[in-house]
């Protein structure tokens, strides 16, 4: 849920929209003493996402508080601010919402709804995989979110199960847009988590929104198997063998399903169903998806198939705990290196 990995999964190479109003107020400018801090839900490798609560209304909130000295140690400036510009600009109902954003001299501030049910991954983990009619949901809320990005030129660039929550009602909401990217043409940089990534990445010719195509084949193969189709104990074993492209399929594999995966999983991005002339509507009209209403699926009409267990709203029981070590304590960082987020 974190740009730059998490715990237990796998690792990773000003006022905007408002939160829905719980007592009549319709606009507000936020400041960090608005907020209590309640204990952190997620780490990363240079921040945290901590559940807060709004003193002014009492809703709960998440809060993405990331080190300004670990974002420039570790080169993630042009992600993060990619990741701010995006999120002020995007509004769906499977795409997280981020409500407002600050900085101050130590840290960056981004303040998003709080999506209560927790990680997709740990729902797949804990069932080993998911029937087809499951699979199907999540897939078709996926292909609505990546249809509405990339009708925005922006490439998402890290689907996966760690970063699907469910809210309090079983719908997604992606989450940790950190590698997300306005495209103009093709981007270069090598990012994503290493069992998710396309042939072109890997081979740096060049990549578009095709790569995210690939991701859900990927994402499909392993919500419906257990595992994802290229998997091996270090990096460059997965990269040969995505390069390799010998997907081994399970035998209780639906036909509709093997054969979507097949396309999408397609080493020629201008042959990757999604990445056609007609786009997405390619993806939405194949048979894996022949009992799904596209109006339904935006308007989430559908019933989903797994409803978190919550008892309230700021309910943290579907997220790990997380050491809270000194993290307050950090450093402030020079007038020269804050400068560089004069826009934040």
């Amino acid at each position: 849920m974190m740009a730059g990995g998490r715990v237990g999964g796998r690792r990773r190479v000003g006022v905007t929209k408002e939160p829905p109003s719980t007592n009549g107020v319709s606009s507000r400018q936020y400041s960090l003493h608005d907020f209590d801090i309640v204990k952190t839900i997620g780490t990363g490798t240079f921040g945290r996402v901590c559940l807060c609560r709004d003193k002014v209304t009492s809703q709960y909130l998440a809060m993405k508080i990331l080190a300004i000295s670990d974002v420039i140690r570790l080169k993630q400036i042009e992600h993060v601010k990619n990741e701010k510009n995006i999120l002020r600009l995007v509004t769906h109902p499977f795409i997280i919402d981020m409500y407002w954003h600050h900085r101050d001299d130590r840290f960056l501030y981004m303040l998003f709804e709080y999506v209560c049910g927790g990680e997709l991954f740990a729902y797949l983990r804990n069932a080993g995989k998911f029937p087809m009619t499951t699979a199907s949901f999540y897939a078709s809320e996926i292909v609505s979110a990546l249809e509405y990005l990339h009708s925005l030129s922006v490439v998402y660039r890290d689907l996966k199960p760690e970063n699907l929550l469910l809210d309090k009602d079983g719908h997604l909401k992606i989450t940790d847009f950190g590698f997300a990217k306005k495209l103009t043409d093709r981007t270069w940089t090598l990012c994503g988590t290493p069992e998710y990534l396309a042939p072109e990445i890997i081979q740096s010719k060049g990549h578009n929104k095709a790569v995210d195509w690939w991701a859900l084949g990927i994402l499909i193969y392993e919500m419906l198997a257990g595992y994802p189709p290229f998997f091996d104990d270090n990096p460059f074993g997965i990269y040969e063998k995505i390069l390799g492209g010998r997907v081994e399929w399970p035998r209780h594999l639906d036909t509709s399903a093997k054969d979507l995966v097949k396309k999408l999983l397609t080493q020629d991005r201008t042959k990757r169903l999604g990445n056609m002339k007609n786009g997405a509507d390619d993806v939405k009209r194949h048979r894996f998806f022949k009992n799904i209403d596209w109006d339904d699926v935006y308007q989430k009409k559908l019933k989903p198939p797994i409803v978190p267990k919550v008892s309230y709203d700021g309910d943290t029981r579907n997220f790990d705990d997380y050491p809270e070590n000194n993290w307050r304590s950090t450093q402030g960082v020079s007038d020269v290196e804050l400068a560089i987020f004069t826009d934040f």
